[in-house]
């Protein structure tokens, strides 16, 4: 998909740089300044040595961030009160919202605005229509998911409430305590009953591992294109503190998340997993930015096409975990939180509004 993406959009720009190449009557523009600028050619090469340290201390801060939590939750030895972790949960919310609005869909906009790009780019909003088709193309994934797993455990006789309505329930994703059985009536069915509590916990493991893939698509797609970016842009010692932060910060998000998938014991392992993957990421990007230095240019047009379209995408997929996944099921569907009391209330939106305010002013550097 990448590479069918990225030869889509060399072509695009490469018919585009023949038009910016030529003035109507068939002359070189008079300014080259542009030209030079939207040109091939390699990216800043400064601060090297400290570029090549970026990978590793942005590695320990991603890592730290996605993984703590996760590890916290699970140790006997590491013991952090309920009132932390709702702290990280809901920071983290307000953290992967802002992203997707400050950190993808306004540079995507730029993106595919650049000047290296011809008027045609300009006349309609492409990231914008991106952006819906990503949410849509979500939201089907999605509802095709919950049909399929319903229908399965319907097959199996088993009755669950795909919202999180019942008892106790703190998730879309699946049953947690409100899973009943068709019939009670035959205790010789105990072990039925068995098998069918198995389906329950599967399914929900599937909607829940489907939802995590979702949420770690968008932010990997994220994490990599800033590790490119990184790699070769010019204000590399502003742009490198602050991603410092953005990344521990989106990694906390993404670990309080992770940390309270509640998953069969034989998922047990994909938390950990996802934020292993989450840490890796904007390192690699980093790495492969390094690499190709010397011919990447993210002003370029083809640059501008790829990164914009997949910032984009991106942005739709954090736009809808974070209403539908995040905010929607954290304080409309979930019965713990319509029962909380006031204050419950008002420093669990306080916490997200927060992780949403400080995501969005590291928007002003990065």
């Amino acid at each position: 998909m990448a590479s069918t993406l990225y030869g889509i959009a060399h072509h695009l720009a490469f018919r585009q740089e023949i038009t910016n190449d030529t003035s109507s009557n068939g002359e070189p523009p008079e300014d080259d300044d542009s030209h030079d600028e939207c040109g091939p050619g390699g990216g800043s090469d400064t601060y090297f040595h400290l570029r090549i340290a970026a990978i590793f201390v942005i590695l320990v801060g991603s890592m730290f961030g996605a993984l703590f939590p996760v590890l916290a939750k699970r140790s006997s030895f590491i013991t952090i009160p309920k009132s932390v972790f709702d702290f990280a949960r809901y920071f983290g919310s307000g953290v992967i919202f802002a992203t997707g609005f400050i950190h993808l869909l306004a540079p995507s906009l730029e993106a595919l605005g650049s000047k290296c790009l011809g008027p045609k780019w300009s006349e309609y909003p492409y990231s914008l229509a991106i952006c819906m088709v990503s949410i849509f193309s979500i939201f089907i994934v999605e509802l095709l998911a919950f049909r399929w797993g319903t229908a399965k455990l319907e097959k199996a006789g088993v009755a669950y409430d795909t919202h999180g309505h019942a008892s106790g329930s703190h998730s879309a994703h699946g049953p947690e305590s409100g899973t009943t059985s068709k019939s009670h009536l035959d205790a010789s069915k105990a072990e039925g009953e068995g098998k069918e509590y198995h389906w329950a916990k599967d399914g929900s493991a599937m909607t829940q591992a489907i939802g995590l893939a979702i949420l770690e698509f968008g932010v990997v797609l994220h994490s990599i294109l800033i590790g490119l970016t990184l790699a070769v842009d010019e204000d590399f010692v502003i742009l490198f503190v602050v991603l410092v932060f953005h990344q521990t910060f989106e990694g906390l998000g993404l670990g309080s998340r992770l940390a309270y998938l509640q998953l069969s014991p034989k998922y047990h392992w994909l938390p950990i997993y996802g934020a292993l993957l989450y840490g890796i990421t904007t390192p690699l990007g980093i790495a492969v930015g390094l690499g190709i230095r010397t011919t990447y240019n993210p002003e370029t047009a083809t640059a501008s096409i790829v990164s914009g379209i997949l910032d984009a995408i991106s942005s739709g997929i954090l736009i809808y975990t974070g209403l539908v996944e995040l905010l929607a099921h954290d304080f409309l569907y979930n019965k713990e939180m319509l029962k909380a009391s006031t204050g419950r209330l008002v420093y669990a939106l306080v916490c997200m509004m927060l992780g949403a305010g400080l995501m969005a002013l590291l928007g002003e550097w990065a």
